[in-house]
């Protein structure tokens, strides 16, 4: 695909996913297998509160195409076809779901060496409709959202944001909930590897007035042991510990309190990967 801007989707997609991803509040565990026709075969468990869960997750991909599929306890099926270069510089998705078939959709996606698009249809009688552009290099970019209900005729979203990327930096501003909100971020990595990093975050709301700063990081302990931390100005304060056991198999642990209420119970989450 192109080295463009990237889908909008992707505009302040690293600061968020340092701020949020692997902050866990369940207990999950999951081991994975592959053939050697390539296909990976992953089963879960998954505990939060007194509920547990499990699925089983079937991957393969062949050429230009991938499937993904997956069947949980509660016997819900979903299952995702890409399908790459059906017309040069794009990719095809198809997400199915069984018996919740009418949340099944179809994307498409545009990479050009200065722009990419994006358009979802709802694969229903009254499908919602999603639409995003981006603009820009790899360095430098801009973009913007909207969807679509075709059964009432009106927007039910629309968000714009621009963002600047350097090799060892990116920044970002959001606009969205229909203008109602602003999203600023920054974060610098720390190290050639990009494992260690600082990040802010910033959002405003003007509806209620309300602003939310956020503060984060990330530092390899070494090789095979990542710390993450978070904190804002509500007083959340949360902290991330893994470990990778041997190759490719991590550990988890995370957890999270309010320092303003320490009478409430933290929120702790567990998660372990194996894979060969």
């Amino acid at each position: 695909m192109s080295k463009g801007p990237g889908l909008f989707s992707d505009i302040g997609k690293k600061s968020k996913d340092l701020l949020t991803k692997d902050y866990l509040s369940d207990h999950k565990f999951s081991v994975s297998t592959y053939s050697a026709s390539g296909v990976a075969l992953t089963s879960s468990t998954v505990k939060k509160g007194g509920y547990s869960s499990g699925d089983v997750a079937v991957q393969f991909a062949y050429r230009n195409t991938s499937v993904d599929a997956k069947v949980d306890t509660e016997s819900n099926l979903s299952a995702t076809l890409t399908f790459a270069e059906i017309v040069p510089s794009s990719k095809t998705i198809a997400s199915l779901k069984f018996p919740n078939y009418e949340s099944g959709k179809m994307e498409f996606q545009y990479y050009h060496p200065h722009a990419t698009f994006t358009t979802a249809v709802g694969l229903n009688q009254s499908p919602a409709v999603d639409l995003s552009v981006a603009l820009g290099t790899s360095t430098f970019g801009l973009g913007a959202e909207a969807g679509y209900e075709t059964t009432s005729g009106k927007f039910t979203k629309y968000t714009a944001g621009i963002s600047v990327t350097k090799p060892d930096s990116c920044a970002s501003i959001i606009l969205s909930d229909k203008g109602d909100s602003v999203k600023a971020s920054y974060l610098h990595y720390l190290d050639q590897s990009k494992k260690s990093a600082a990040v802010g975050e910033i959002t405003r709301k003007f509806s209620t007035n309300e602003n939310t700063f956020t503060v984060g990081g990330s530092c390899a302990i070494d090789s095979l042991t990542l710390v993450k931390m978070k904190f804002n100005n509500h007083g959340s304060l949360g902290a991330v510990l893994q470990h990778e056991l041997i190759r490719k198999s991590i550990v988890t642990i995370s957890s999270e309190f309010d320092t303003k209420a320490l009478n409430k119970t933290p929120r702790f989450g567990v998660a372990l990967a194996l894979k060969p």
